[in-house]
């Protein structure tokens, strides 16, 4: 009996040692989620980013059996809510996921933004990438990449290509077009891709580099027409539409992504925790047909990956508006 009493004491005390290890480390994936997880959105309900960010948010809650909430924090081309994440504890309980605008365009553009984004983040996975298509409104004959570059060359600095804002990605893809293929086109910035489009398909500006996903229904309907995507290949929803290279532009490939991440200091096994959660809910069945469906492609990549990719494209893109000279007005 004594030696009974002996084994259970010492049990108890085993499990009350683990109990405050498991207090006293918060943040280790014994501990984590043990409150509500909240990801930032640096831009408004509706676009890519916030639906990937909802479609992952849903998947991780369920997996890791805590809420994981969206809040949507637009302003300064994604820097303010970029600057949120990085001033918040790197606990694991305030996450970042953004465009490539605020990890790699902003910091180039803007005169300041409140981070420094090769030092201020944990870099946890890229979930999609897209490319971007040219796309021509309804009135335009071309439908070729030769016959829109004729068309540039004729007309230097007077044919409008519209975007979604300075610095988005489909104002960077015309710029490395027009780079690429030795012509000037005139940019027509908007407050965003729906009003861009709009006018694209009322025929008020003539061409334009948008994401896959956002103009995939007007393809598919027969209102704009496809000329050429800005993938390194084909995009799959969009089998028939040649890649600029093939249509003789080499060098003028551009991605539109997204990108979780952290603010910097998060324990490893916390970070390691959270990345194979976040890969998890991508490579989900439903998730992943989800992002298909909308032309968008599943990356997944893991901190480390992510890390050396981030520091690629901010080089590149830093080179881009350096050279085109581009400004945020």
């Amino acid at each position: 009996m004594k030696k009974l009493l002996l084994t259970a004491s010492a049990c108890s005390l085993a499990f009350a040692f683990a109990a405050s290890a498991q207090t006293a480390a918060p943040g280790t994936p014994a501990a984590w989620p043990e409150k509500p997880v909240t990801i930032v959105v640096p831009f408004p309900a509706g676009g890519s980013t916030d639906m990937v960010a909802r479609a992952m948010a849903q998947h991780m809650g369920d997996k890791l059996g805590q809420n994981f909430v969206v809040d949507n924090r637009p302003g300064a081309t994604g820097t303010l809510g970029a600057g949120m994440v990085k001033r918040a504890p790197a606990d694991g309980y305030t996450l970042l996921v953004s465009s490539l605008g605020a990890f790699v365009v902003a910091p180039h553009l803007l005169k300041s933004v409140p981070y420094d984004a090769l030092k201020d983040f944990d870099y946890i996975t890229v979930p999609v990438q897209a490319p971007n298509v040219l796309v021509a409104a309804p009135g335009q004959k071309a439908r070729t990449v030769k016959e829109v570059i004729a068309q540039l060359k004729a007309n230097p600095g007077k044919v409008s290509f519209a975007s979604s804002g300075n610095g988005s990605s489909d104002h960077l893809s015309a710029e490395v077009f027009w780079q690429q293929s030795g012509t000037e086109g005139l940019h027509i910035p908007y407050k965003g891709g729906a009003p861009a489009i709009n006018d694209l398909l009322g025929g008020q500006v003539e061409f334009s580099f948008q994401n896959v996903n956002a103009v995939l229904q007007h393809i598919r309907g027969g209102k704009l027409h496809a000329i050429a995507v800005t993938g390194d290949k084909r995009s799959p929803v969009l089998p028939d539409v040649p890649t600029l290279a093939e249509a003789g532009v080499a060098g003028a490939e551009v991605y539109s992504w997204q990108g979780m991440a952290a603010p910097k200091g998060l324990p490893p096994a916390l970070k390691k925790k959270l990345s194979d959660a976040a890969i998890a809910a991508l490579n989900d069945p439903t998730v992943k047909k989800r992002m298909l469906d909308q032309g968008l492609e599943i990356v997944a990549s893991t901190p480390e990956a992510f890390t050396a990719y981030q520091a690629r494209e901010f080089a590149r893109w830093k080179t881009v508006i350096e050279t085109r000279k581009i400004t945020a007005d």
